[in-house]
């Protein structure tokens, strides 16, 4: 124990004593929560779907088709590509990754990269949205790298159409995952740029949750792969994308939950795990890549008018940290007022992402 005046510090072993009651209430919960839906046991075939043809997409304008991705740890797996290509031709392809708890459902931002002279493309990866299938537990992975099959499958597809200038781009999740495609990949990156929408490049938690108690439940998710961590019932970001409560988007909430399901704790290791891969081998990035974040921290859980100035998801400050270490042309941009999803913003802001996106492309 330290003393500093009338004021008393305790450190080292005694601190961390103090926190372990905390550490046990967390590996309990691992270990004892209650999975979503654990009573809802699918008992029927799992047999795949592969499309050799494109289909009508639930979005009006868009066609997609299913790319069998094999045998994953919990049986078949697909994901999706969608796509709209540009009515003039072009050989510009924009790809585009979704983030955790989401899917493709951003028609406008198609629509806006078409209208500026690209094909546009879109993926639902495996367990996700279009491609989620019933035996399989809502967005669970064992590892991040997982996903490179589901944007390998679509990149042959965009070369496959004709496109030999590609920008690769993700949201959150995808946001990390993306760049840690770049990371690994290195001189291989089968694509031009990389682009990031507020990338999920750090936990948003305190320093004893992100060194001490992550780190732990990130261990445990390599022994007990399944175990359940519920999310805390929040509805501050979802009011404000929603147009039937604060916001303007539709799309499907079975899909894009409104609360967010337990994640298993093999996904808290994917996410940790990725992480560090990729800040490890940031150098290897050897493509230009263009960081977008908030300009504002918003706190709190249930809806203010505030959720719709600034991200309530993660901490931009961080993005902001960990972004300007990424590759070795880089740009690292604040969007003002910026939401999480910065191209789900108000229309001014979401206005000046598509600018920043589109000068990058331009100048890279």
């Amino acid at each position: 124990m330290e003393e500093l005046g009338d004021t008393k510090i305790i450190t080292g072993d005694k601190k961390l004593m103090r926190k372990l009651p905390i550490l046990f209430f967390l590996l309990m919960a691992c270990i004892f929560c209650n999975a979503w839906d654990v009573n809802v046991k699918y008992r029927g075939p799992k047999t795949p779907t592969t499309d050799t043809t494109w289909h009508a997409d639930i979005l009006e304008g868009y066609e997609a088709r299913y790319v069998n991705q094999g045998e994953a740890f919990d049986g078949p797996c697909r994901s999706t590509i969608v796509r709209k290509l540009n009515p003039h031709g072009s050989r510009k392809a924009y790809l585009y990754i979704h983030g955790f708890n989401d899917y493709f459902f951003q028609s406008e931002m198609g629509q806006r990269f078409v209208d500026s002279g690209f094909n546009f493309y879109a993926v639902d990866l495996r367990r996700y949205g279009r491609s989620r299938e019933p035996w399989q537990y809502p967005f669970n992975i064992r590892k991040q790298e997982e996903y490179f099959e589901d944007i390998d499958s679509a990149l042959s597809q965009i070369v496959k159409d004709g496109n030999i200038d590609i920008t690769l781009s993700g949201h959150s999740t995808g946001g990390l995952t993306v760049a840690l495609y770049g990371a690994v990949k290195g001189l291989d990156t089968p694509v031009d740029r990389i682009v990031t929408d507020s990338p999920f490049l750090a936990w948003n938690f305190s320093p004893f949750m992100r060194n001490v108690a992550i780190p732990i439940v990130s261990f445990w998710g390599k022994i007990c792969k399944n175990s359940k961590i519920k999310q805390s019932k929040c509805d501050g970001y979802a009011y404000s994308l929603l147009k039937e409560y604060y916001g303007e988007w539709e799309y499907n909430t079975d899909w894009k939950m409104i609360y967010s399901p337990p994640v298993t704790s093999s996904w808290v290791n994917a996410i940790q795990s990725a992480q560090k891969q990729l800040m490890k081998n940031r150098e290897n990035i050897m493509l230009p890549i263009l960081v977008m974040h908030s300009s504002r921290k918003i706190d709190g859980c249930n809806y203010t008018p505030e959720f719709q100035t600034g991200d309530a998801v993660l901490n931009p400050f961080m993005l902001q940290e960990r972004g300007v270490k990424l590759g070795n042309e880089r740009e690292v941009c604040a969007i003002d007022s910026g939401i999480h999803d910065l191209i789900l913003s108000r229309k001014a802001v979401r206005d000046v992402a598509y600018d920043t996106i589109f000068s990058f492309i331009r100048r890279f």
